[in-house]
């Protein structure tokens, strides 16, 4: 394999100088050349605007190199958007310019213990004490459209200006052994989207995410991809300021054949979700083996600590709803300072979801005010006050909660009710449930209405 060092090709790695343009030429002649590595040698950082890569070209990060995102949104091109003609642009994104980019390439790799720093941190306008304030325009610290054959490999990624890794189109990705190391503090920092994507697998990764750590859509603003299908993830660590693993909330075509497996999430705002906000389909979906802590934290993140969180309702008032159905939730162990969700609006938009052998152990450990319901982004007067039980499941059919438990620590206020609370839903089953209500002299354990 020929190698390309940007050094040779102009790269000076003072952390000052735009070294952009000499990584690109680096790039180029290795694509020139019918493929390789481009190596960014370690010992320096290398500050810089847009790289654009290619196809057959492996940027390789040695340990001790690093590439750090310029501050200046001048030095960067705008990501190339293609908006689906039958949606709006995606309510999610203002901030179109990128670090790393790709499009319609081929077998392309970005390897290496080295750091890609997306420059978060240069894009605050205003620090406060639970969260930053943005500027609009910040750069997505990679952004592939429409390329096969993908590998991520060993990487440091840290501190994303906005989503960190984002994916749109794309087909047989590998995300192996990387760490997302982004600002607690910073909104929208996701650190893995997988938009229209499919056969894709994640694993071993650790990932520190101010918004979700790993999300999959299926966007209106990046081009005509078809359906996000045929996911893993496996055997990674997250911790988030919102959801650590979740599908949705932007659904403009179908989500299905997902599964997430043996994954522990610590000190998120929420464990495992599922939010459908417009009229699609979000089919097959596993989640088994999970330890999860979920809690409290400030109302400008989204989330109220729910260990399991499935919520089918519009964006806004205009938007119409599909359905979530054959959903699978086994061997989960929750603490949380909230309960399980399932939740619609309406019914006919949630079925066939099946909980087995899932724990959920509630206690109220932060300082943070609870006993209300969180389901952002569905428009709502403030976040409506609501009774917590281990399970709430309002409007949907065909719910199985076999050989489940929910316990309850020393610390219970008024608010936690019931071991199961349902509200309308159709065919629901009861196996084998152990745990009473959080005052059992005051609450049966389960209360069907």
């Amino acid at each position: 394999m020929a190698d390309f060092n940007i050094r040779d090709y102009g790269a000076i790695g003072d952390g000052k100088t735009n070294d952009a343009s000499a990584i690109q030429a680096a790039v180029d002649a290795c694509n020139a050349a019918g493929g390789g590595r481009v190596i960014v040698p370690s010992g320096s950082v290398y500050l810089s605007g847009t790289i654009t890569l290619k196809s057959n070209v492996e940027l390789h990060v040695e340990r001790g190199a690093a590439i750090e995102a310029s501050g200046d949104a001048a030095d960067y091109s705008p990501a190339k958007l293609d908006p689906l003609p039958f949606a709006p642009a995606s309510p999610s994104l203002t901030h179109q310019i990128t670090l790393i980019t790709a499009s319609h390439a081929d077998n392309i790799a970005i390897t290496g213990s080295g750091v890609i720093d997306g420059g978060g941190r240069k894009f605050i306008a205003q620090e406060l004490p639970y969260i930053h304030r943005m500027k609009q325009i910040r750069p997505f610290t990679a952004f592939l459209v429409g390329c096969t054959n993908i590998t991520y490999r060993d990487i440091v990624v840290k501190d994303g200006a906005v989503w960190t890794l984002r994916f749109s189109g794309c087909e047989d990705l590998l995300i192996d052994g990387i760490r997302i190391l982004n600002d607690l503090k910073l909104p929208n920092c996701d650190g893995i989207d997988l938009d229209h994507c499919r056969n894709v697998r994640i694993a071993n990764c650790h990932i520190v995410s101010g918004d979700d750590c790993i999300v999959l859509k299926t966007c209106s603003d990046a081009g005509d991809f078809g359906p996000c299908e045929n996911i893993t993830v496996t055997g990674c660590t997250l911790v988030s300021t919102s959801s650590a693993l979740i599908v949705g909330c932007e659904n403009y075509q179908p989500m299905r054949n997902i599964v997430f497996d043996s994954c522990v999430i610590q000190s998120s705002n929420r464990g495992l979700g599922i939010h459908m906000s417009y009229s699609s389909v979000m089919e097959n979906i596993l989640f088994s083996n999970m330890v999860i802590e979920t809690r409290h934290f400030d109302t400008d993140w989204w989330g109220a600590a729910e260990p399991i969180y499935v919520v089918v309702a519009p964006w806004t008032e205009k938007d119409t709803i599909g359905i979530a159905l054959h959903i699978r939730f086994s061997n989960i162990l929750c603490k949380s300072e909230s309960g399980i969700v399932v939740y619609c609006p309406e019914p006919g938009h949630i079925e066939d979801i099946l909980f087995d052998n899932v724990r959920v152990e509630l206690n109220k450990t932060s300082k943070w005010e609870g006993g209300y319901l969180d389901l952002r982004p569905i428009p709502t007067e403030g976040l409506p006050k609501h009774a917590i039980s281990g399970f709430l499941l309002e409007n949907a059919a065909n719910i199985t909660v076999r050989n489940c438990e929910v316990a309850w620590g020393d610390n219970r206020p008024d608010y936690y009710h019931h071991a199961l609370e349902a509200v309308n839903v159709d065919g629901l089953k009861i196996e084998n449930l152990k745990g009473a209500s959080a005052d059992a002299a005051k609450y049966a354990a389960v209360w069907e209405h």
